[in-house]
């Protein structure tokens, strides 16, 4: 190539220098949603805690057709877990949101919509975060500490959003593919079984607004099961905030509210909109 045709390069390049660290900064830390990678590199953000506990968590309600079904049989249970719930659906079904947090349970942020982050958005992002936690703030009088992007896709914006607003990133160290057409609340079971240890976070969905349609039954389904079996290999089993350990493996101190409703169990009644539409089949 001559001097002219570099001539003409180096101008573009300069150009496209901009725009490929906008790139950068928005898609490499999605890097983390490979599993050993987060794991090996940034277990906090897999959601490695203690060794003696496992975090249960649920993403994409609160749905009126399928949550009210998980909570009692979480109450059945007698487990306690960390819900990651959409702001549009928290701020459409008030009632089911404050009856997750009634009995017992945690809220966190999945974001305002089960969005996906084609293209940087930082201050989309930041707005979409920080409504969606007031949302729960609001509703349950709690702030949020936790923040799992839909799809587990933490670019740098999102995760530029939720520093911002005091919220601590938390992805999964196993899962169990439950909003596929075929999940079954046996391959539900195997498929968390395969990467969990004690120290970790369970990913399961508590809705299908963003899956295929019923396959939260297969989750649901699934819940005795995975829970007896922590209960057998030594594991308690609970929310995030009883699960989250500092540097030197003791317990991160979490605020509470000094007064908290007791939680409500099966056979109390419900709110107007928390009311199952049909019996699981």
């Amino acid at each position: 190539m001559g001097e002219q045709g570099r001539g003409v390069l180096r101008p573009a390049a300069a150009a496209l220098a901009p725009v490929a660290a906008v790139a950068a900064a928005h898609i490499v830390p999605a890097a983390t949603w490979l599993p050993r990678l987060r794991s090996v590199c940034f277990p906090r953000l897999a959601g490695l805690g203690r060794p003696d506990h496992v975090a249960l968590t649920f993403d994409d309600g609160p749905d009126p057709r399928s949550t009210p079904y998980f909570l009692d049989a979480l109450d059945r249970l007698g487990v306690r877990a960390t819900f990651f719930v959409l702001g549009a659906s928290a701020v459409r079904f008030p009632e089911l949101t404050r009856d997750i947090a009634r009995r017992g349970h945690e809220l966190a942020v999945h974001g305002w919509t089960h969005s996906r982050p084609w293209l940087p958005a930082p201050g989309r992002d930041l707005a979409e975060i920080a409504r969606a936690a007031r949302a729960v703030r609001d509703i349950t009088g709690r702030h949020p500490l936790w923040y799992r992007p839909p799809y587990g896709i933490l670019t740098g914006g999102r995760w530029a959003a939720g520093r911002r607003l005091g919220l601590r990133p938390v992805l999964w160290t196993a899962w169990g593919r439950d909003w596929t057409a075929d999940a079954t609340p046996a391959t539900v079971r195997a498929t968390v079984s395969v990467d969990l240890r004690g120290g970790g976070t369970i990913l399961l969905h508590d809705s299908d607004r963003a899956s295929a349609p019923g396959c939260w039954r297969a989750a649901l389904g699934a819940l005795p099961a995975l829970v007896v079996g922590c209960r057998d290999a030594g594991w308690e089993v609970g929310t995030l905030a009883e699960h989250v350990v500092d540097r030197d493996g003791v317990a991160e101190p979490i605020e509470h509210p000094r007064t908290q409703e007791r939680p409500r169990h099966a056979g109390q009644g419900a709110p107007r909109d928390v009311r199952p539409a049909a019996q699981p089949r």
